[in-house]
């Protein structure tokens, strides 16, 4: 039994933070669902543009027919994004009907909307409209605005990955957001059963972070200060998932059965940002150590490659050492790294680095585009010439 389907038996499903036109043509998408590797796919800006900027075949031929057609940059980033979602959705369509909780994909609401409720939700209903599949969710940012277009979206059944959260509170709002959306289905008498959510919740980049921070510190002290210190490094990440996994029992526990009984379904905490950024730590250190029921893990292709390597199931690891990881966050608190405020920093930053993708990513297909004219207005001066 490979690792992944040893972790889907335990509740844990395998996703895949990576698309590219690349991946679904050549069979390796397909293979990797087959295997019985990957339950799922993420995908955002940045993972967009460094498929496109890699200009291969298959994108440099669409874009090219694009730009002839007349189209501007965000024209031609909708058309080819839309298409690896939805040719991704339909390879991923019969693990989804076999079980409607594995087969999903994800696509973000642009970035620029990230504090525009009202857009969002005109944006997600726009992409839901035009790809026409059920295995799609729409990534929507856990913002306050983004909070806002939640209960609104649930409400509507579309089905919504939350992402960019990095601190118990922002896990806490986006979980009762989800509930606000489903009490608003029961009050129209609709159908929870087929509304899906996941709350994406950032994991490596606490650590980084907190590591920065620790160094700083450690570098005014000598001794057993500073072995403290060191000794706290690596640790806040792992300890900030294990007590959102804590509330997430909590949230979704006795209070929530009469709305399961209807038909709901708990929204499940995936991790996310699980490539291990330190060469000093373990390389599966953010899957190994956080598997547990009703919960997603959206690994890198290095990572994911790392766990088919060498990787280990061993057990319901995000349940283990919870008291550990309250005592690791309060010393934590008490060196003056409140997590909270370091998660509130890198939501702001986490914002501000997907609408930075996605304007290098406009630009980088609006060169493209010109370069596509220019040839094109070249080919008709060299054929009147001829002529």
């Amino acid at each position: 039994m490979s690792v992944p389907v040893e972790l889907h038996s335990h509740g844990q499903a395998i996703w895949l933070d990576s698309i590219s036109a690349k991946m679904i043509h050549s069979g390796r998408l397909d293979g990797l669902i087959t295997s019985g590797t990957v339950y799922g796919v993420t995908s955002n800006p940045t993972i967009f543009g460094q498929a496109i900027e890699k200009n291969d075949g298959d994108y440099d031929q669409r874009l090219t027919r694009l730009a002839d057609d007349g189209k501007d940059a965000f024209a031609i980033y909708d058309e080819l994004t839309r298409k690896d979602i939805a040719e991704g959705a339909d390879l991923f369509r019969g693990l989804f009907l076999a079980n409607p909780v594995d087969g999903w994909i994800s696509l973000e609401v642009l970035p620029s909307l990230a504090h525009d409720a009202a857009g969002t939700v005109a944006e997600a209903r726009r992409l839901v409209g035009l790809l026409g599949r059920p295995n799609v969710f729409i990534k929507v940012p856990a913002t306050r605005a983004g909070c806002e277009a939640i209960k609104t979206l649930i409400g509507e059944e579309i089905s919504v990955n939350v992402t960019l959260m990095f601190n118990r509170k922002h896990y806490r709002d986006v979980a009762n957001a989800y509930l606000e959306g489903i009490t608003r289905l029961v009050a129209d008498g609709r159908s929870l059963s087929k509304v899906h959510s996941v709350a994406s919740f950032f994991v490596s980049r606490v650590d980084t972070l907190a590591d920065r921070l620790l160094d700083a510190k450690a570098q005014t002290v000598t001794g057993a200060r500073k072995a403290h210190l060191e000794g706290l490094r690596g640790k806040a990440g792992l300890a900030n998932c294990k007590a959102v996994y804590q509330d997430f029992l909590s949230i979704f526990g006795d209070d929530f059965r009469p709305l399961a009984a209807k038909g709901a379904r708990v929204q499940r905490p995936l991790w996310a940002s699980t490539g291990t950024k330190n060469p000093a730590y373990s390389d599966l250190l953010y899957v190994e150590n956080l598997v547990g029921p009703s919960t997603v893990n959206t690994t890198p292709e290095k990572t994911l490659e790392a766990l088919l390597d060498h990787g280990q199931c061993l057990g319901d690891t995000v349940l283990e050492g919870v008291d550990d990881a309250r005592r690791t966050l309060d010393a934590l608190a008490e060196e003056g790294i409140d997590v909270e405020a370091v998660g509130e920093q890198l939501q702001v930053d986490g914002v501000a680095a997907f609408a930075k993708s996605y304007d290098d990513l406009l630009g980088t297909i609006e060169k493209r585009r010109m370069e596509v004219l220019q040839d094109s207005t070249r080919t008709q001066k060299i054929a009147i010439s001829e002529g």
